[in-house]
């Protein structure tokens, strides 16, 4: 059976040989080593042999956005002006938007900070301070949309991977645009204290997110899909009833486009998971990650299969914390304890992954060792 087989055979719930195994972001195809970018944490030579591993063994799962053939003006990005400095191996990224003119116009600022030496970007500003802020975030205009898809970054993805995996679409939900333009500490309270503005913010964003998942499931029928950002409105951020108004009430219709095409949706969701599992229910999606076990999250795997998994397909289980920090026999020991969990009965599929990927410049030994260790067990499986 082949690598892609298997990752096919396991969404639709089909017999596989064995579980697959998929290490999450590395996948021996997005990490360049000979990129030149100094950012590029994979040029260290450390990172080649788990590369190597991730290509030649691993299932691979390459994530690919949702890309268009024309600017989206909706966008932060493409409102904004943009200032780049480069201060000692750092790089700040400034995007001004300018809302009024004269005395009453309004100045939201956004700045962001992304190290040489770490695979990964610190919003240290957000877009929207306060209510203010959001009333005049909302009264910028929204431009048209074009639906039309560029199917070329899935198709070439595919490619590249022939039968050893396949390639995923990746996006956003509205709450995960929306939250992000706040600090988590501003974002909880208006979410919790003012439903009815928060709420036009989410429209606001399903008006692109919608369409444009409904254009490209059907300019490519078929595939797997990641959504990312239900988990801002899990516990302790917000009440499980507000996951249900804002997250299932915009996720369902995304999931149910995506499905029309006979593609797989996937929920990603990290952290907390027992008081939100009816409702991810409720939106009818085909998989679920990363599941994280606790103290991380809140349920164990088992539990997760007994009530989701004759219908949907569980990834993950696995903490990068661990990979890092635990020796290779304690860690060998989780990934058979959520091997035993995620295949035990009745259930549509599981594929081992973990949570994350280690994003510092060098990748330590140990790190190395676990790796192996997860594709050893699994093979063996």
């Amino acid at each position: 059976m082949t690598r892609r087989e298997r990752l096919m055979r396991t969404l639709r719930g089909e017999p596989v040989d064995r579980p697959a195994v998929c290490f999450y972001e590395i996948n021996g195809l997005t990490q360049d080593p000979l990129d030149p970018d100094p950012y590029n944490i994979f040029s260290h030579p450390s990172w080649l042999p788990l590369i190597e591993l991730a290509r030649d063994r691993s299932d691979r799962i390459v994530l690919r956005g949702v890309a268009t053939k024309s600017v989206d003006p909706n966008s932060v990005e493409q409102m904004a002006e943009e200032t780049v400095e480069e201060t000692d191996g750092r790089r700040f990224v400034t995007r001004t938007i300018r809302i009024g003119s004269g005395a009453s116009a309004r100045v939201l600022t956004q700045r962001t900070r992304r190290d040489r030496d770490i695979n990964t970007v610190w919003h240290i500003e957000h877009l929207l301070k306060d209510r203010e802020d959001l009333e005049a975030f909302l009264t910028l205009p929204e431009g048209d949309i074009s639906e039309a898809i560029d199917p070329n970054p899935v198709l070439e993805a595919e490619r590249l991977l022939g039968d050893t995996g396949i390639a995923a679409l990746d996006t956003a939900d509205p709450l995960c645009l929306a939250a992000s333009l706040f600090d988590l500490g501003t974002y909880t309270v208006l979410a919790m204290t003012e439903p009815v503005l928060f709420r036009r913010l989410l429209d606001r964003f399903a008006r692109v997110i919608l369409p444009r998942t409904r254009a490209a499931a059907s300019a490519l029928p078929g595939r797997l899909w990641r959504i990312f950002g239900p988990e801002y409105a899990s516990e302790p951020y917000l009440p499980p009833a507000l996951f249900h108004e804002y997250v299932c009430e915009y996720v369902r219709p995304m999931v149910a486009a995506i499905q029309e095409h006979g593609g797989f949706a996937r929920i990603h969701s990290h952290g907390n998971l027992r008081g939100i599992l009816d409702h991810i229910e409720e939106i009818g999606a085909d998989g679920l990650d990363p599941i994280e076990p606790p103290p991380q999250g809140d349920i164990e795997l088992r539990e997760v299969r007994e009530r989701l998994g004759v219908s949907t397909v569980l990834f993950g289980n696995l903490e990068v914390n661990d990979i890092e920090n635990l020796s290779t026999p304690e860690f060998s020991e989780r990934v058979r304890r959520a091997l035993d969990e995620g295949t035990r009965g009745d259930g549509r599929g599981f594929v081992l992954m973990p949570s994350a990927a280690p994003y510092g410049r060098e990748f330590q030994p140990r790190s190395l060792a676990n790796y192996e260790a997860m594709v050893r067990i699994v093979e063996e499986w």
